[in-house]
């Protein structure tokens, strides 16, 4: 089919199926490439429709699109609102299904379009034997750069999807994410084993959000009471991230018995399924004002009304820090992040950095049991909590070393594989790597830092590593451009003697309900 019937015919899917006219930047020319059966890496920014990407060509393609998503509420999310779209051939397969529901849709794989399924799902060999008897047209690896080891969300489960893709007769494959450096868009491309797919980066400033950094000089009681002053000076909604599963949950009431006029909840890892997804559900229908939360909310999350991010603690690094900002204004609208921090904030990062690696001691520890395994012809357990207790480590230091184990030969289905020798090997060379991957990470939160403490453009300083060209804006740029008064925010606002004039100007922002 020639390019001009290819497009004539997008267009007329765009419309029949979704009701738009017309393509956000990148989305276009994604989809175009995906039709034609060439594998692509998409950059997009945050809040331009990377999901469309691959639910346009699923409708269009014969036989399955496979999209793993790395969140069960994403999942749940994306097909309810295409169900309510009347986009039917579409499901999600997750953990959190009962037996009976996940039979049932593996019974009936060819009558589906889209299938949104979990790493780990697909680590089953059931599903996968199911899969390889369907035609999969396209693979999609959303939020891509959870499979570098060099991103901020590395997930050890995204590295095994090459199998994955090989078993299923290597389909077209599109890997998307909404902020990845050179360097993790190479680690993607490497690990997928697709050096040639065809790049489409675009720009991921967001020109609508204004960047504030504000530094506390200080007690953690005067952080908070900022926190407070922030949060009173809008009714619109807002997320408020921590680094600590405590804080989140300490702050969340602080607020509520603060301000009770409110609605305000606490959001992290922490809680079962069935509360996270509740809390999601409130905050996207507005039942909910306020989120506070880790890391673990946000990604996916399309709401287009967040109109202020706030940082309590430091991000670990910064494209973690743009795409949780990235989640506020994506009506187009004027929005708000605000990055509050205390000198003594700089230990939690740190420790989270070490603590998210085993340690020498560890590593050594987890080495003399495998050869116990080996010895006594043991199976490795499946269950995380039976290796936490056996192995004295952590899950997500489990998964980390699972797969350098696996890599190295020593591990095969349960099965342990090695000899004293080599096991004393292979200790010393994922040792090392595990160095080098904390000397990384303390090296992004070294960045994170540096930018905090820029005295020039805080837009332009922080998008530098991502893109060649920022734009700057006139009015309400960042703390350090200040910010300049638009005729159209004539809004009788009292003015504090104690706050600066960005502040004052900036919560004018907030303050707008129906200028557009």
């Amino acid at each position: 089919m020639t390019r001009i019937h290819i497009q004539a015919n997008l267009y007329e899917h765009l419309r029949n199926h979704f009701s738009y006219t017309s393509f956000h930047e990148g989305q276009e020319e994604i989809i175009l490439d995906v039709l034609r059966g060439r594998d692509v890496l998409g950059i997009l920014r945050t809040g331009t429709g990377k999901s469309l990407c691959y639910q346009l060509p699923a409708k269009m393609l014969p036989g399955i699109t496979i999209v793993v998503s790395p969140l069960i509420s994403l999942m749940i999310d994306q097909v309810r609102e295409l169900e309510a779209i009347h986009y039917r051939q579409v499901v999600a397969l997750h953990s959190f299904q009962q037996w009976s529901e996940r039979q049932t849709i593996l019974r009936n794989l060819h009558h589906y379009k889209l299938i949104y399924v979990s790493p780990e799902i697909l680590q089953n060999k059931q599903i996968i034997t199911l899969f390889k008897q369907q035609h999969v047209s396209l693979f999609v690896v959303d939020e891509a750069h959870c499979i570098s080891q060099w991103g901020y969300d590395f997930r050890p489960d995204y590295l095994r999807l090459l199998e994955v893709i090989e078993t299923l007769h290597n389909p077209t494959v599109l890997a998307l994410t909404g902020t990845a450096t050179p360097n993790v868009q190479n680690d993607i491309q490497d690990k997928l084993k697709r050096p040639n797919m065809i790049e489409h980066v675009y720009p991921m400033d967001r020109e609508n959000i204004s960047l504030v950094v504000e530094e506390i000089n200080g007690s953690e009681a005067e952080k908070l009471d900022h926190l407070l002053t922030w949060i009173k000076g809008t009714n619109e909604p807002t997320i408020v991230y921590f680094s600590s599963r405590i804080a989140t949950e300490k702050v969340a009431q602080h607020i509520a018995n603060q301000l009770a006029n409110k609605r305000v909840a606490y959001y992290h890892g922490g809680l079962e399924t069935t509360d996270r997804l509740k809390i999601q559900q409130q905050f996207m229908n507005d039942q909910l004002e306020i989120i506070c939360c880790t890391s673990a909310f946000g990604m996916g999350i399309n709401k287009a009304n967040i109109r202020m991010i706030i940082h309590y603690h430091l991000p670990p690094q910064i494209e973690s820090y743009i795409q949780e900002i990235g989640r506020a204004g994506r009506d187009g609208r004027d929005s708000i992040s605000v990055l509050l921090y205390r000198q003594e904030d700089i230990h939690i990062p740190l420790q989270i950095i070490e603590n998210e690696l085993p340690t020498h001691a560890e590593l050594r520890f987890i080495m003399e049991r495998l050869i116990d395994y080996q010895d006594n012809k043991v199976l490795l357990p499946l269950d995380e909590d039976v290796i936490e207790q056996q192995f004295l480590i952590q899950p997500t230091k489990w998964r980390y070393l699972l797969y350098q184990l696996e890599q190295h030969g020593i591990v095969k289905e349960q099965e342990v594989q090695t000899t004293e020798s080599t096991i004393k090997e292979v200790f010393n060379e994922i040792n090392h790597f595990t160095e080098q991957r904390l000397r990384a990470k303390r090296q992004q939160l070294n960045e994170v830092i540096n930018w905090i403490h820029t005295q020039s453009c805080l837009r332009t300083k922080l998008y530098e590593p991502f893109q060649q060209d920022i734009t700057r804006k006139e009015a309400n740029c960042c703390s350090n451009c200040g910010v300049v008064l638009e005729d159209s925010l004539e809004h009788d606002v009292s003015t504090d003697k104690e706050t600066s004039d960005w502040q004052t100007l900036l919560k004018r922002v907030l303050l707008i309900g129906d200028i557009d």
